[in-house]
């Protein structure tokens, strides 16, 4: 199982997402306070739809939760996904600790 923290701080929440394999789906569960995501806290995810940027099983699920085009969330699943299936390196998520996006003034 993977676990990933996802702060939001431009809408104030922290989310906990974790992921597990099971044959060919990935089982993701999140944890938020959020009330739009919540509307998709548990997913099955299928192994293959998770690929494409607009057309996937985490974005349709992200829309019909009218999820905002700036949530984090549904990056970070597709992130947790990629992880799970074995598509990026678990060790080199581990090692590099984070993304962010920084606002310049």
């Amino acid at each position: 199982m993977t676990k990933i923290t996802v702060d939001s701080v431009i809408c104030g929440f922290t989310h906990t997402i974790n992921g597990k394999l099971n044959d060919d789906k990935i089982i993701i569960d999140i944890e938020s306070p959020c009330e739009k995501i919540k509307g998709f806290s548990h997913m099955e995810v299928p192994m293959m739809e998770i690929f494409g940027i607009d057309d996937n099983y985490v974005i349709r699920k992200a829309k019909d939760a009218k999820c905002s085009s700036t949530c984090l969330i549904p990056c970070a699943v597709l992130h947790m996904c990629s992880l799970e299936a074995g598509f990026m390196s678990k060790n080199l998520a581990e090692n590099s600790g984070s993304i962010s996006i920084n606002f310049e003034p």
